[in-house]
């Protein structure tokens, strides 16, 4: 009989494809997760992972035991709720993946807000330029700009975000505020590099117009607002970064009004579990309460 145990480490191993990540994962040491795995291996007498250059890769056999361990584990996460746990007892990790600007400019500092009311939950803010699957376990849960595809998730639309056009007051200075659309011609701009855009909303700037004139272009939002500060151009920013930064000034508010969706995305398999429902109501209330700092000047 093999131990119970083990499965957790292959689970681990399969979702991160490497000893180390796996093993940080798990709190353990690299070697423990591999002593676990050939133990696995060993007792079930067969081969669950491929060694390969890029990673532990699932045989057969390990596809077959993925599927039979993720039902285990979903049973097991069960177990409190069955027996009347609620969310002041949820505990645990969970991972929460969107991208770089609404993280850092405005979920972070909310998530903080939940550490007080479900202390024991600790959540785990990654951020991606791509669309993230929760069917392959990349995170618990994904707030995106568009709606997600994958068999078994269920989405539902949080909220919206307003963007509009900002200048530096140094740059305004210098160049002059467009007095309409029009005018946006002969000015400069700061933008997304267009090659490294993954998802194709995020280039919101084309929604406005398609500027000729770009002094500035990076994949990071924030690396673009601080341009935009320092006086490189105009950009188009979500009204929850731009905030954050009082040297920045609106550009044609009145006239340029650009909005996103945003989408709350869980797999069925753990949207029951105690400590992701906690977050997915506290992401769901954030975006709920705070639906005027997100669209209002």
């Amino acid at each position: 009989m093999f131990d119970w145990n083990d499965l957790v480490y292959f689970l681990e191993l399969a979702r991160q494809s490497r000893l180390m990540p796996a093993a940080r994962r798990l709190k353990v040491d690299h070697t423990t997760v591999s002593r676990r795995i050939a133990e696995l291996e060993k007792s079930l007498s067969v081969k669950l992972f491929d060694r390969k250059p890029d990673g532990f890769v699932l045989t057969e056999h390990g596809h077959r035991l993925f599927a039979i361990a993720e039902r285990i584990e979903q049973e097991a996460s069960s177990v409190q709720q069955a027996l009347g746990s609620d969310a002041s007892t949820a505990t645990g990790r969970v991972r929460v993946a969107t991208m770089e600007g609404i993280a850092a400019f405005f979920l972070a500092e909310r998530f903080t807000e939940l550490a007080v009311g479900s202390p024991g939950i600790t959540v785990e803010l990654v951020t991606e330029r791509h669309l993230i699957s929760l069917t392959k376990r990349e995170a618990d849960i994904f707030i995106s700009f568009v709606h997600p595809d994958g068999q078994r998730l269920v989405v539902k639309k949080v909220g919206s975000f307003r963007l509009a056009l900002y200048a530096s007051r140094a740059y305004l200075a210098l160049r002059g505020m467009p007095a309409n659309r029009a005018e946006l011609a002969s000015h400069t701009f700061v933008d997304y590099v267009e090659d490294l855009i993954a998802i194709q909303p995020v280039h919101w700037l084309l929604d406005v117009l398609e500027p000729t004139n770009v002094a500035f272009r990076s994949s990071s939002m924030h690396a673009q607002q601080n341009a935009v500060a320092a006086g490189a151009g105009i950009a188009l920013l979500p009204l929850f970064s731009a905030k954050a930064n009082p040297t920045l000034v609106p550009v044609l508010p009145d006239e340029v009004k650009v909005y996103r969706d945003v989408f709350l995305s869980v797999h069925q398999d753990i949207e029951f579990m105690a400590r992701v429902r906690s977050v997915n109501r506290h992401i769901a209330h954030v975006f709920d309460r705070d639906t005027a700092y997100l669209n209002e000047f």
